[in-house]
């Protein structure tokens, strides 16, 4: 049975610091090294007119394909390439209008030279990342971008960790550069992330998420407060509407309104929901980004906000638990 190891906790905070120190010591030299190859290369991503194929194998695969994966939700379309596969028909995903970007730091990967032949053949361009200027993928490559490092944070010198650390911001550098040359904004990167929190809120509008029709908890002004309260209770979303006789909205009356008007009043039984409800309740477009509904009910702290026309009518009702479950907010 293997022996239970208790870290010493200096030796871990210390061995973190260090790889920390080294690994912000590449970052800083590869910053010192950026020339006119980057400019270069971000005028390639621009004008490409098929798709950014990023290959590499091994550690260098694993930060090629997260380039990619960069690259594509950034406004390039881009996909990786394993270079081994590549070797056994995956070549035939790239197509003459594309561009290559191929990783590896001694630049001596042999998969790599190969996919260097076959992009020389069909005439496309080949970016080279690595960290041997003097290797052949580097020499034979339309570009190369440096990502030279004096030392791996692993204390061997030999796990890949800050030369991957360099290939991976440079990648992102590239992908950040030609974000703003395009000026991709938050919107084209929500139309890309539908699923997450940021397409979640950019993508959906006040229409897909209000409640209507049957659902709304309506009265009148002449209504009774005791049947204000069945209505509230039915449709569960803390308050009535309360409309006139054209259906346009006049005021709201929510469980607030009815502590307020009995601690003033006493006897409901025979009041009106006007005599307690809230006046003038605030309203939105369904056209509106649900966000908007949600920082509107921030702002007033509110948790019901109403959906009107442009004639002012009525058409549907939003509280904050449908924000939540839409998971907007």
């Amino acid at each position: 049975m293997r022996a239970f190891i208790t870290p010493d906790p200096k030796r871990v905070i210390a061995s973190a610091q260090r790889t920390f120190d080294i690994e912000t010591h590449a970052l800083q030299a590869l910053r010192g090294r950026l020339n006119d190859n980057l400019v270069k290369a971000v005028g390639l991503l621009l004008n490409c007119k098929g798709r950014v194929v990023v290959t590499g194998i091994g550690k260098s695969g694993h930060i090629a394909r997260k380039i990619a994966a960069t690259l594509a939700s950034t406004g390039t379309p881009a996909f990786f390439m394993h270079a081994a596969e590549a070797l056994h028909g995956d070549l035939g995903m790239i197509t003459e209008d594309d561009l290559v970007i191929a990783l590896s730091y001694s630049g001596k990967a042999q998969e790599l030279i190969t996919v260097l032949t076959v992009t020389r053949r069909l005439g496309i361009k080949l970016i080279a990342m690595t960290g041997n200027d003097q290797s052949e993928l580097a020499q034979s490559a339309d570009l190369h971008l440096d990502v030279h490092i004096d030392q791996e944070a692993c204390p061997l010198n030999l796990a890949p960790t800050a030369s991957t650390t360099a290939c991976l911001v440079l990648g992102d550098a590239l992908a950040v550069a030609c974000l703003e040359a395009r000026g991709f904004s938050a919107e084209d990167f929500a139309r890309s992330h539908p699923g997450g929190a940021l397409g979640k809120q950019l993508l959906t509008f006040v229409r897909d998420v209000m409640r209507q029709g049957d659902a709304l908890p309506i009265v009148h002004t002449d209504t009774l407060v005791t049947d204000a309260l069945a209505e509230m209770s039915a449709k569960g979303m803390g308050m009535t509407i309360v409309v006139d006789a054209q259906r346009r909205p006049v005021g709201i009356f929510t469980d607030g309104d009815l502590r307020r008007l009995i601690a003033k009043q006493g006897d409901i039984r025979e009041a009106t929901v006007s005599t307690g409800m809230t006046p003038s309740p605030r309203q939105i477009s369904a056209q509106a980004l649900a966000i908007e509904a949600a920082r509107m009910m921030d702002d007033n702290r509110i948790h019901q906000v109403l959906i009107t026309d442009p004639q002012g009518q009525l058409i549907g009702a939003l509280h904050m638990h449908d924000l939540l479950a839409a998971k907007v907010i």
